[in-house]
């Protein structure tokens, strides 16, 4: 991670210049497709390109237990995240894989670390703690070292991906409680203890969502002299699928692989990559405005304007399978519309 982390450039700014003066020449005025512009022209500077194609997009969907839960912040059963994991590998029939096909993206499922799932059909195991993480209010949730290998995992990922001839990836997860990890991750990141960064998850009572609240701030005092750092900081109140999606931000700007940050978790993951080289901000895309109030914070940090405000709050990745269609729209402009001198 750390030489690969010397090694991150910023965009190619003679690529980005060709877009832009391509767009120029469109039958349109001046900037009126506006977004889809910008997406095209950043494009170009990921890949070098002032032309692109996206021909393979993949959505990669982390799976892992958060030990959080047993301080009851969490109002689903724990065993969901185990039985979410099997419908997204066997059933294919939630949120995320009607998206992916709507989007023509395949979803690569991983098993970081979920509670009693067995390997099956459709499932990379990868078993970094088999029961998920500890509970991060009295100790780590992880070692700093499983901090260290599930990022570089991720950053692996990115790797097999680009040699497979991915042109694109979307970062999703699964984890019961895994908003409380994330909102400690962000949190501390932003060095705060604004219990206004704290949001209801899947939608906690008032008593829960009090509970909520008074954990996650007791535990960012319990380990405030050890968040000096992201990884620090995964390794103190994160999880494994944050530490894994900022390996996937890191490798997309090294691999020159543009990534799409989907709700809070993901997020967390993209802003603790940015911490540790904000050159990475210029490779990732925020696809929708989440409505966990985290979210806000750590955008408005990285000067991030989600494209798309739909009030989700799923996760799983589906707010990239959307924004995928949206950047097919952008660059089917850029190959294919006319210019004024062809009029």
């Amino acid at each position: 991670m750390k030489d690969i982390l010397k090694n991150i450039t910023a965009l190619n700014s003679q690529a980005m210049k060709e877009a832009e003066e391509l767009q120029k020449n469109f039958i349109k005025p001046l900037g009126s497709l506006g977004e889809l512009e910008r997406i095209s022209i950043r494009l170009a500077g990921i890949t070098g390109k002032p032309i692109n194609k996206i021909r393979k997009k993949i959505i990669c969907l982390f799976g892992a237990d958060n030990g959080i839960y047993d301080e009851g912040v969490c109002s689903s059963p724990q065993e969901f995240t185990m039985k979410l994991m099997k419908v997204y590998a066997e059933k294919q029939n939630a949120g995320i894989n009607i998206l992916c096909r709507q989007a023509g993206a395949e979803l690569k499922i991983f098993d970081l670390g979920v509670k009693n799932l067995s390997p099956c059909k459709n499932i990379i195991t990868k078993k970094f703690l088999p029961n998920g993480t500890n509970s991060f209010l009295h100790e780590r949730a992880m070692s700093y070292e499983t901090a260290y290998e599930v990022i570089n995992f991720g950053i692996s990922v990115v790797k097999d991906a680009k040699n497979n001839g991915v042109d694109i990836i979307g970062t999703g997860e699964v984890g019961m409680a895994n908003t409380s990890s994330a909102c400690a991750c962000i949190m501390a990141a932003l060095k705060t203890f604004d219990e206004n960064l704290i949001g209801r998850g899947a939608g906690l009572d008032d008593e829960s969502f009090t509970r909520k609240k008074n954990v996650i701030i007791q535990a960012l005092k319990f380990h405030e002299k050890n968040l000096t750092d992201p990884v620090n900081i995964i390794s103190c109140v994160g999880g494994l699928d944050i530490a894994a999606m900022t390996g996937i931000f890191i490798g997309g700007a090294f691999y020159h692989v543009p990534i799409i940050i989907d709700g809070v978790i993901s997020i967390a993951g993209a802003l603790l990559a940015y911490k540790l080289e904000p050159l990475i901000g210029e490779y990732f895309f925020a696809s929708h405005k989440s409505l966990e109030p985290a979210y806000k914070y750590a955008a408005e940090y990285m000067k991030l304007e989600p494209s798309l405000k739909l009030s989700m709050r799923l996760g799983e990745g589906t707010g990239c399978a959307i924004f995928m269609q949206i950047i097919d729209d952008a660059l089917a402009i850029i190959n294919n519309m006319g210019t004024f001198e062809e009029l």
